[in-house]
């Protein structure tokens, strides 16, 4: 017990228990209560999950998709029917920048933008051939992660929250981590809970002295103040329960909310202090690192989280749109810049993760994926005339990958066309890879439901197959 704890007196500790936050830390505390975990449809695979989403697009022929085609292409028109770009201007073909290279004892192809990540390649499921329904940014990650274009759709971190419940009793089940530099396009939208019950929103958690926004109160607030609003708090939810006959479900998964915060004074300060990690563990990471540090703290820390039972954590690499230079992988001026600064940020953070699960154990029911929006295209954005430096969106043919539990390492599935633009076989769907990615954690797509304005609505909509080939 440390000295400020020591220093409490009687009546402060029973007027604290009795009151608010207080009162429902304490009596959270006295009842012991145990996290509530659903029993999934078939044996699972995965029992949690890390989802590391680029945002703005990074190019699949520049990293996991090796067209040598292009060498023979580049400077020429694109082939066959004239292509039709997000923003309508379709340059000559360009050559992949990063050169290629077979990696590991599988052979997987990887360029040299994640040197890294080659050095780990047969750890990965790559799969070549996904496709979205846009290649508008926004619409486009909103897909990604919920599988519908417009917002108001709970997320698959929120599904997941919803089927198979909370496996920690002092942390949330769902935490997502922006990139420092600000939040994706579209924002919040990307964690929210939809028509779920809102105790299935993605928690944010951030690099800084408070990871948790308003988990603790502001120093300056007296105590007595900070008293009276909890209790009138608490009078105030009494009394709406008694009005309402003791059930309402938006307030209810309030109260809940309420709980979790206050276990999560104690639990957060301890998983968000990376100083106990071991040296060697920080350095293979880059924490510290100019390039490295920021990507390097949020992997520690999501390795941490899932350490503690959180079910779902996503890591977002990539900021706001727009604007000079641009914090995203919408390399559309220039991609050789672009894509080098965005790849040195979180290549080493990253492989050092997969290291980092597999030496201690958690690789084994563990999925980690990387994912993003949509490509970007084979052709410049740039004059018919001219071979540019940037490449425009792409979302009929880009790459993303998995390791981890279930799934055949090293190995890549699916293919584009010659050139890269357009997936032709084995073409893979949001609502596929989402099937897939519920089916490695034990859940059947088509039976995760929840009934909203007269429709058994769920993640994969009324599509999505599983992936057999991908899986061990």
């Amino acid at each position: 017990m440390n000295a400020s704890a020591q220093s409490i007196d009687r009546r402060r500790f029973l007027n604290w228990a009795v009151h608010g936050l207080g009162a429902t830390a304490f009596t959270s505390l006295l009842r012991a209560e145990e996290a509530v975990v659903l029993r999934p449809h078939l044996a699972p695979k995965a029992r949690r999950v890390i989802n590391i989403c680029l945002v703005g697009g990074y190019s699949q022929i520049d990293s996991f998709d090796y067209k040598p085609e292009l060498t023979e292409f580049h400077g020429k028109t694109p082939p066959g029917k004239k292509p039709e770009p997000f923003f309508g201007r379709v340059g000559l073909l360009r050559k992949n920048d990063w050169a290629f290279r077979q990696r590991g004892q599988s052979g997987l192809w990887v360029s040299d933008l994640f040197p890294h990540l080659a050095k780990v390649a047969d750890e990965l499921t790559v799969i070549r051939s996904m496709y979205s329904d846009t290649s508008n940014h926004t619409p486009a990650l909103f897909m990604s992660n919920s599988g519908f274009q417009t917002n108001g759709f709970p997320s698959l971190g929120g599904w997941l929250s919803y089927g198979l419940g909370n496996a920690s009793g002092s942390l949330p089940a769902f935490v997502v981590i922006p990139d420092r530099r600000g939040a994706p396009s579209g924002g919040s939208a990307n964690w929210n809970n939809g028509f779920l019950p809102g105790e299935h929103q993605g928690v944010v958690f951030r690099s800084s002295e408070q990871p948790v926004r308003d988990l603790f109160p502001p120093k300056q607030v007296p105590e007595e103040a900070r008293e009276a609003t909890n209790s009138l708090l608490a009078y105030m939810q009494q009394k709406q329960l008694q009005r309402l006959g003791g059930v309402d479900d938006i307030l209810g998964a309030r109260l809940r909310s309420y709980e979790l915060a206050a276990r999560m004074q104690v639990s957060v300060p301890e998983v968000a202090d990376l100083d106990s990690e071991p040296r060697r563990i920080a350095k293979s990471y880059g924490l510290g690192g100019k390039q490295t540090g920021d990507f390097a703290r949020n992997c520690i820390l999501a390795r941490r989280l899932l350490e503690r039972g959180v079910r779902f954590v996503q890591l977002f690499s990539g900021g706001p749109l727009g604007g000079k230079p641009r914090t995203s992988w919408d390399g559309h001026e220039d991609m050789i810049s672009n894509h080098t600064r965005e790849a040195l940020r979180i290549d080493q953070p990253v492989a050092a993760l997969l290291k980092d699960l597999k030496q201690r154990g958690m690789l084994e029911d563990t999925l980690v994926t990387f994912t993003t929006e949509f490509g970007r295209t084979p052709f410049t954005q740039s004059p018919s005339n001219k071979v540019g430096l940037g490449r425009d969106h792409n979302g009929p043919g880009f790459t993303v990958w998995m390791a981890g539990a279930g799934l055949r390492p090293g190995t890549a599935y699916g293919n584009t066309d010659e050139t890269g633009h357009r997936a032709e076989e084995n073409r893979v769907s949001w609502h596929d890879f989402h099937a897939t990615v519920l089916h490695l954690l034990g859940i059947d797509h088509e039976r995760l439901t929840f009934y909203h304005n007269g429709i058994q609505r769920r993640l994969t909509n009324v599509h999505g197959h599983i992936i057999s080939d991908l899986l061990a």
